[in-house]
Order: structure tokens, then C-alpha cells, then sequence
């Protein structure tokens, strides 16, 4: 994938004549708009063939076709890398794979019949893991993220390979959900990720960050069951919202995620520098 260049000075300090806190404010929205494209474009795709009806076609076909167009095109016009292309492979089987042990359980289903499927699960499904993994690439290419605070440990690792194991286990096993979230919590506690808007570095706890992407996720999760994407059981009836509850269990993928896609960078990052370890770190430095 690509990254961003290794930082080589420290953050900036906030100065007079910088950009004010509204032209900030519209770049930031901006910037997240562009790395939400293929998401949003995921969205849209639900939406349109809920009215839409192409004859000699399943929806959930056609979502898998169209979802794929979308792909090729960001690759095609650049707006997305093709080692990004690779993260989203990645998380497409991983969720797929998530998608096949829920079903079988009864976590939800998808109820439309399709020809692109295993088992009970309409290929596209993966799409909505990718949705995620889109957005962690566009977002630490375009705000220029770096980490302070980052330890490469084991124990992160473990902690995120435990946590996605816990999403399958806690069928059958005692749900351990909210121990590795204070776990990951006290690992990440002194964590932060800073990114760019206007020229100015700006800095976030890392625990915050995923909890604003487990909200977010949430409420495009609302929107994707609203438009008949997959279906809870409480919402075989009717839609109704989804539990709030589940902003956890997004934040927890989006930690996961996270340290994927920081692993791969630095695996990238090792074969590029003929071995010499990464930096994906920044520089000491004060942040506005």
C-alpha cells in the first residue's frame, strides 16, 4: 500500500495566519468525504437497487457486480492504490468468513436469493468489512497519519487476534467483549494518531478515533439494514434501529482493522527499506 512519507521534522505549532477554524473545519469534511467514496458508494448502491430492478438478475448479484465496478474504477482513476486494493482483498475474506459463522448462528440473514453465494452469504457481503478497510487506507494516506505513542507488541496483537476470535466464541463461550475492550483500551491508552488539515498536524487519542468510527459505522449499518442489505431478527417484521450496543463491536473491527492495516504498512515499509525497520511513528513534537 502506499504510505506516507516518513515524518522528518516536528509537528507544527499553531501560528497566526493559519488557516481559521472553519476553513479547517470544511477541509476536514472535505477529506473525510473522499476517503468515505467507496462507502458511501456501497450506500448508494443499496439504495438504488431497492428500486431498481434489472430483469434476469438477483439484487444481491447485481450489488456484487456493480460493487465491483466501483472497485475497478477507483483503481483505474487512482483513487485508490493498488496495495490498498490488496487491504480490502484482505478484509472482503475476513468478513466473509465472519459472515458464515454468524449466519449459521442466527445472528442475521440475508433473505433475497442470489446466484453469488457460499452458503447462506451473498458474495458482496464482504464488501461492507472492505467498506471499513477503504476508508482506514484513503483516511491515513490523505490526512497523512503518523502514531506516537505505537508499540509494535505482541500483546496489542494478541489482544486484537483474541477479540476477533471473541466474535465467534462468545456463542458458546463467556462473552469477553467488554475485558478485551478495557485490555485494548490500557494497551492503546497512551496512543495517539495525528493528522494534517490545512498544513496544521492535529492529534486524537487513538481509543477516541475508533469509537468515532464504531459511531459512524453504526449509523451506516442503520442505514444499510434500512435499505435491506442484511436483516437482524428484530427486524424480520419491520425495520427497526439497530441496537446501540453493536457501536461497540464496530469500534472493536475498527481496532482491528487499525492494527492491520499498521502491520501491513510496516511489512510494506521493511521490503522497501531492504529491511531497516519502519517509522511509522512521528517525531516528538508539540500538536495544536
Amino acid at each position: 500500500m502506499t504510505d506516507a512519507a516518513p515524518a522528518t521534522a516536528p509537528l507544527p505549532e499553531p501560528r497566526v495566519g493559519a488557516p481559521s477554524m472553519v476553513r479547517q473545519l470544511a477541509a476536514f469534511v472535505a477529506i473525510q468525504a473522499a476517503a468515505t467514496v467507496f462507502p458511501f458508494s456501497v450506500l448508494a448502491i443499496l439504495a438504488i437497487t431497492l428500486r431498481v430492478h434489472v430483469p434476469g438478475i438477483y439484487r444481491y448479484d447485481l450489488i456484487l457486480l456493480l460493487c465491483l465496478l466501483v472497485q475497478a474504477a477507483m483503481v483505474w482513476t487512482r483513487l485508490e492504490t493498488r496495495d490498498e486494493l490488496k487491504v480490502i482483498c484482505v478484509f472482503h475474506v475476513l468478513g466473509i468468513g465472519l459472515e458464515l459463522y454468524k449466519t449459521k448462528m442466527g445472528s442475521w440473514a440475508y433473505p433475497e436469493p442470489g446466484w453469488a453465494k457460499v452458503g447462506a452469504v451473498p458474495l458482496y457481503s464482504g464488501f461492507m468489512y472492505a467498506s471499513v478497510a477503504s476508508y482506514m487506507c484513503q483516511a491515513w494516506r490523505r490526512f497523512d497519519l503518523h502514531l506516537a505513542g505505537w508499540t509494535r507488541s505482541a500483546p496489542v496483537v494478541a489482544t486484537a487476534a483474541t477479540i476477533y476470535g471473541n466474535f465467534f466464541s462468545h456463542h458458546f463461550l463467556p462473552d469477553l467483549r467488554w475485558v478485551l475492550t478495557g485490555v485494548m483500551c490500557l494497551l492503546l491508552v497512551r496512543a495517539s494518531v495525528s493528522f494534517v488539515v490545512c498544513g496544521v498536524r492535529r492529534r486524537m487519542p487513538i481509543v477516541v478515533a475508533m469509537l468515532l468510527i464504531g459511531l459512524f459505522v453504526w449509523i451506516g449499518e442503520n442505514a444499510a439494514t434500512f435499505l435491506g442489505a442484511w436483516a437482524y431478527p428484530n427486524q424480520t417484521s419491520g425495520w427497526r434501529p439497530v441496537h446501540i450496543g453493536k457501536i461497540s463491536s464496530w469500534a472493536l473491527l475498527a481496532v482491528i482493522s487499525f492494527i492491520v492495516v499498521a502491520e501491513l504498512k510496516h511489512v510494506k515499509r521493511r521490503r522497501v527499506c531492504g529491511g531497516t525497520p519502519p517509522d511509522l511513528h512521528e517525531p516528538v513534537g508539540p500538536a495544536p
